[in-house]
């Protein structure tokens, strides 16, 4: 009996491995068909004979982003939306672009697992556990690499005083992106201003004006 147990205990751990993870292939690729009205967890495949060397190639990543924002960063992505043939393989990338203290703020990606390379400049970046919440943090150099773990809160800032670039490697085709103070003050519908007001222990008129201001997007 006891033999049965561990057998179904492992059973299940493998299965929530299984499905905590992108799609796996059962070919050689599946090309993301885009087009199809077929709704799947992911992408339907193209027939692979139509698939095309381009379905696999993204041009432009040498180009720096436009830093010319309120936070003074920005996020050009790489995942299966920018390159179809990444549907399925569980992989994708970004670069990021910092203005001398520029923010990529507090934000987490609820389907993958960041890696991140500083090519240029100098970052400040760091992630936040679950409870207790506990903060590590690193200054990085060129050269530096530092992981976000999946579904943890984190971010990017440069303290330098010249721009900073890095490339970020993340652990799925389309891992997502909730940016904290967007998705809090800045939620369509709103959330209940009392509710934001107890939770952060704030007047209401406070709540107020921060749900009032002009929450921009970050994609990284």
């Amino acid at each position: 009996m006891a033999a049965h147990f561990l057998f179904l205990a492992l059973l299940a751990l493998a299965s929530s491995h299984a499905i905590a993870s992108d799609p796996s292939q059962l070919q050689d690729f599946c090309v993301a068909d885009r087009k199809s009205d077929v709704f799947v967890n992911g992408f339907v495949c193209k027939d692979p004979k139509m698939a095309k060397p381009e379905d696999f190639f993204f041009s432009g990543l040498d180009k720096p982003g436009d830093t010319g924002n309120k936070l003074g960063s920005n996020v050009t992505q790489v995942n299966v939306n920018q390159i179809p043939g990444l549907n399925t393989l569980g992989i994708s990338l970004a670069r990021l672009d910092f203005a001398p203290y520029g923010l990529n703020p507090p934000h987490i990606h609820p389907r993958g697992t960041e890696i991140l390379i500083v090519l240029e400049g100098m970052l400040y970046v760091g992630f936040v556990t679950s409870n207790p919440n506990q903060l590590f943090t690193k200054v990085l150099n060129k050269g530096d690499v530092f992981v976000f773990p999946q579904g943890l809160i984190h971010f990017q800032f440069n303290y330098g005083k010249t721009n900073a670039v890095a490339i970020a490697g993340l652990s799925s085709q389309n891992p997502g992106v909730i940016t904290i103070a967007n998705a809090v003050f800045g939620a369509k519908p709103p959330i209940s201003d009392y509710v934001l007001a107890k939770a952060f222990q704030l007047d209401k008129k406070t709540v107020d004006w921060l749900q009032a201001q002009f929450w921009m997007d970050n994609n990284n």
